[in-house]
């Protein structure tokens, strides 16, 4: 009977010690639940990062106009009027290219026009020749014209030596403008030409000043030059 008695006390022994490792065991499990918690709390700072950054991305589409179109690329157009000037139509109309207008290329525009003065029905005539998308130096380009009209104009009323082309304020459109004389006088035929990034033009002014000239070159310059 002794032995039996050893027994049952044992066995309440071993359940009171089991049950009371219970909340022993839930206390060692409780660590692990707040390292996951620690581990899912850094997660948010990394996916908000990137947002606060996102207006940094979108900047460069901002400037994008800034470069849309090139400076400088401009074209020649063919006017009906020009710095307040009728081009001339009909049989006085200029009908052939009476000035070379060197190499051209594929997308570059040629202009050729003459234009009458306030009034005038005969005489000799302002004539404009004019490029754009020059491949090469428009300065470069502009001398090959003022060569060409120079040629033309002695050939068509002008005489003497041409005189050292004289700069002037080029207007709104920016670039160089010169003018010369043929030949030196008070009162005589002018050549003006313009150079800018990738436009050329000379025209022919008879009977004028080169600051006369020079002034209504700029006003045609506008009208031609887009």
């Amino acid at each position: 009977m002794s032995t039996a008695r050893v027994a049952v006390a044992g066995a309440i022994v071993a359940a009171l010690a089991l049950t009371a490792c219970g909340p022993e065991n839930e206390d060692i499990a409780a660590p692990p639940q707040a390292t996951a918690t620690a581990t899912t709390q850094p997660a948010p700072g990394p996916t908000t990062q990137p947002a606060a950054s996102a207006p940094a991305t979108a900047q460069p589409t901002a400037s994008a106009p800034a470069t849309a179109a090139p400076a400088g690329k401009r074209r020649v157009v063919e006017a009906g009027t020009a710095g307040g000037l009728t081009r001339t139509t009909g049989k006085d109309a200029v009908s052939d290219v009476a000035v070379d207008p060197g190499e051209m290329r594929e997308n570059m525009h040629l202009v050729l026009s003459n234009f009458d003065r306030p009034g005038q029905t005969s005489g000799r005539r302002i004539l404009l020749i004019a490029v754009d998308n020059v491949p090469e130096d428009p300065a470069k380009r502009r001398e090959h014209l003022w060569r060409g009209m120079i040629d033309y104009a002695l050939q068509n009323g002008s005489s003497g030596d041409p005189t050292t082309a004289t700069p002037y304020p080029a207007g709104p459109l920016g670039g160089s403008l010169e003018c010369l004389q043929l030949p030196e006088a008070p009162t005589t035929d002018v050549v003006c030409g313009w150079s800018d990034a990738s436009t050329a033009g000379v025209a022919l002014f008879p009977k004028t000043t080169p600051a006369e000239a020079a002034a209504l070159f700029t006003k045609m310059r506008g009208d031609i030059e887009k």
